[in-house]
């Protein structure tokens, strides 16, 4: 079954890793974070949150539709001075209007149907001058074979249908940038992305993380005896892989000015 956000069980599920270099270092090189007001829109469990507070910003309000994804980002961030937590969602954030210098909405538009909505309110409640920040993968991401590095690649060749499923909710770079600039932004910039997930000591502590799909929403499509079976399948892809074992995702990142 699909990853129910709502459920106490899965409060933890986006709070376990860190932001890695990759990211942070993209993010300085497009946009001055320092002392500025930013939503982290559809926030999980705080991981960005936490991550552009560490960065300079001035103060951080983590938006997520989901009671448990809030207690989640909260504890997380326990002890980060300048870090809020509010719930809302994409088109409705329950921010004032002209409120923040950055919005960040990472991983977020595939779980959306109506992205002119979210791009408007994101239009509403930053500063003229303002950054839009998005991060997603496109079909073109999702459809890299795996390898040593790009796991979750394995994910699709073992199970086809997970494509299919994953396909269908991600949206072509094109569709992005129009919805974009038709909701009053000027994109300033587009990046391709590997962004390290993690770094596992060996094939057991992948192994182990792959059982309790955290962070992997498209693993719970899978049933117990199906995940075994990919768990089985990428072991027989990395036997002769060399520790340490790197795992990367490719993101595709838009960066856009409120006109």
């Amino acid at each position: 079954m699909p990853i129910n956000f709502h459920e106490e069980q899965n409060r933890q599920t986006y709070t376990t890793r860190h932001a890695d270099e990759s990211w942070i270092s993209l993010i300085k090189d497009t946009v001055d974070v320092s002392n500025k007001q930013i939503a982290d829109i559809g926030c999980g469990g705080g991981i960005y949150t936490k991550a552009l507070i560490k960065m300079g910003a001035s103060h951080v309000v983590g938006i997520d539709f989901s009671d448990e994804m809030l207690k989640g980002a909260a504890t997380n961030c326990k002890n980060i001075q300048n870090a809020t937590f509010l719930k809302g969602d994409a088109y409705q954030s329950n921010l004032p209007a002209n409120e923040v210098d950055i919005v960040l909405e990472r991983a977020l538009i595939h779980h959306l149907n109506d992205l002119d909505a979210c791009f408007k309110e994101a239009y509403r409640i930053i500063k003229d001058g303002g950054v839009l920040i998005v991060q997603d993968r496109t079909p073109k991401d999702c459809l890299l074979p795996g390898d040593d590095k790009h796991i979750r690649g394995y994910f699709f060749e073992r199970f086809p249908q997970l494509m299919d499923k994953e396909l269908s909710r991600r949206y072509d770079s094109d569709h992005v940038q129009q919805a974009i600039e038709s909701n009053g932004f000027r994109l300033a910039r587009t990046v391709s992305l590997w962004e390290t997930r993690r770094i596992y000591n060996d094939y057991e502590e992948l192994k182990e993380d792959l059982l309790l799909r955290t962070g992997r929403s498209i693993l719970h499509d899978l049933t117990d005896v199906e995940l075994l079976e990919l768990i089985s399948f990428i072991g027989d892809k990395l036997k002769d892989s060399q520790p340490p074992l790197i795992e990367k995702d490719s993101w595709t990142v838009w960066f856009a000015i409120k006109a």
